[in-house]
């Protein structure tokens, strides 16, 4: 049964500037709420920071959680209020069918495959030098790449996203109408992988999140989605899409 969480983030603590700024450390504080192993199943996490005084990280699990760690770290233990909510992911699961429309959140980094980089790291000349064909992994920069990025795979996720209505007189170089999403951050982030490896080997990944309107064209490929996630970096804080209803007359 797959479960969503919502944490509040108390931005002053000392531990929280540390989980604040490395998607390492809040990969690990992530595992660490849950019963089992943490091989044993694969978490995805989100932290939305649309107000830095009151940061909240959304965890989705397939076992129940315990936060209790983070709220006594990273959380405010002593005061009223709900320091974490757990919730069924499955009624909304079960919500989703053909043609139903949602508002939606999601954070991910936006990549591309090819064998020829404008411009090689040195990892990557070695790599070359050593008659490595395989093909390299680059994100894209540019916010029109990474909305092109994320426009070109919706079908592929069991959704579309609605042309603006207000904006239905305008058109993209394309002939495209202007669709129902907008991205609201973009964060470049580069941190080690761990102590057990050379201080030269980093993960770079831009941190995109789109904000908008979907409409559900195939459910089972949605719930695929939400649950696995979308895109890499997935235990760094990309990947999870969310849900929720429209406001009304939407």
């Amino acid at each position: 049964m797959p479960y969503l969480s919502r944490i509040r983030i108390n931005p002053l603590r000392a531990e929280s500037h540390k989980l604040l700024a490395s998607p390492r450390a809040m990969h690990g504080a992530v595992q660490g709420g849950l019963p089992g192993h943490p091989d044993e199943e694969r978490t995805l996490w989100r932290l939305d920071s649309d107000d830095p005084h009151r940061p909240r990280l959304f965890v989705l699990t397939t076992s129940k959680p315990d936060w209790t760690h983070l709220v006594e770290q990273a959380g405010w233990p002593g005061a009223d209020g709900e320091h974490f909510a757990i919730r069924d992911y499955s009624p909304l699961l079960r919500r989703l069918v053909p043609g139903s429309a949602f508002a939606f959140r999601l954070t991910a980094n936006p990549v591309q495959n090819t064998n020829r980089p404008d411009k090689l790291t040195d990892r990557q000349a070695e790599r070359v030098k050593a008659g490595d064909r395989r093909s390299f992994r680059l994100g894209h920069r540019t916010a029109s790449a990474q909305l092109g990025w994320f426009l070109a795979r919706t079908s592929r996720w069991g959704f579309e996203v609605p042309a603006a209505p207000h904006l239905d007189d305008t058109h993209d170089e394309q002939g495209e109408p202007p669709r129902e999403v907008r991205i609201t951050s973009r964060n470049r982030r580069s941190f080690g992988k761990g102590s057990a490896l050379p201080k030269d080997v980093r993960v770079v990944m831009q941190a995109v999140t789109f904000e908008g309107r979907l409409r559900v064209t195939d459910p089972a490929l949605l719930t695929e989605r939400l649950l696995s996630g979308i895109g890499p970096s997935k235990a760094y804080g990309c990947g999870l899409l969310t849900l929720a209803p429209l406001p009304e007359g939407a």
